[in-house]
């Protein structure tokens, strides 16, 4: 038996103001998969990550069918989304400041979902608390710490514990390392690819850096316009790219395209 697919996206489109910004986004993430999506600027890549996740913005609205885990996104109530996140689907953004109330502590964020999704008592979410923190190469007493005490890339690993707590079949991260210093995003990379290994979580992950998309991704999506305009293995767009827009993006990159994990 063929098991469902961490997210089945089909014929997306998502518009604002009577402007198409996402047309006819078609695409299947398997359980496990990890894929890629790049463009230039105002290709429609955050709205696609949204869309997927199930978060667009005020003033947007998508047609179309997204299932994650059996479960319909597009045009689904606030309660049926709010039974899909954290278990069906979590979302990594660019900016740790959209995914952490700044006065709250790390360790009550990070419990919450615990205890909503898993039924896990106070101290039972406590003790998983801490396991996340270490998960994610920090040390548990910053669990009583705010955001605003915590560096760039720390906050950023934070949300990562926070959207990988319960175990989701599909992990969404709109460009997570694009505001960290290069030492700190290859860190964060790392922890990303043990904890989605550990996990069997699926990946979508924005990015506009191809390095980044070579080592972490399998796949990829190339979006001009709104549009998905090629598609396929990693290795094989990047090492002969069809489309002029992919081909300019190699091109600006001057990447040579390492070997990527089978």
């Amino acid at each position: 038996m063929i098991p469902e697919p961490a997210a089945d996206v089909r014929d997306v489109r998502v518009a604002a103001a009577g402007t198409t910004l996402v047309d006819g986004l078609t695409l299947t993430v398997g359980v496990g998969e990890r894929w890629g999506v790049v463009g230039p600027s105002g290709a429609g890549k955050s709205l696609t990550a949204a869309a997927v996740a199930g978060l667009l913005p005020p003033g947007t609205a998508a047609t179309g069918s997204v299932r994650v885990g059996g479960t319909e996104l597009v045009g689904a109530s606030e309660s049926a989304l709010a039974s899909v996140r954290g278990r069906g689907v979590a979302l990594v953004a660019q900016d740790s400041a959209v995914a952490l109330h700044p006065l709250l502590t790390i360790g009550r964020q990070l419990a919450g979902p615990l205890r909503r999704h898993q039924g896990l008592d106070r101290a039972a979410a406590r003790a998983r608390v801490a396991e996340l923190l270490t998960e994610v190469d920090l040390p548990p007493e910053l669990a009583r710490a705010r955001p605003a005490q915590l560096s760039g890339g720390q906050r950023q690993r934070v949300a990562l514990a926070g959207a990988l707590a319960c175990r989701p079949r599909l992990l969404v991260a709109d460009e997570p390392t694009a505001a960290l210093d290069p030492p700190v995003a290859r860190a964060l990379l790392d922890r990303l690819d043990r904890s989605l290994t550990a996990t069997g979580t699926a990946l979508l992950m924005v990015t506009h850096d191809l390095g980044v998309l070579a080592a972490v991704c399998e796949h990829v999506v190339v979006l001009a316009g709104g549009r998905v305009v090629e598609s396929g293995p990693v290795p094989e767009v990047l090492a002969a790219p069809e489309h002029e827009v992919t081909r300019a993006l190699v091109d600006a990159a001057r990447l040579s395209v390492p070997e990527v994990r089978a």
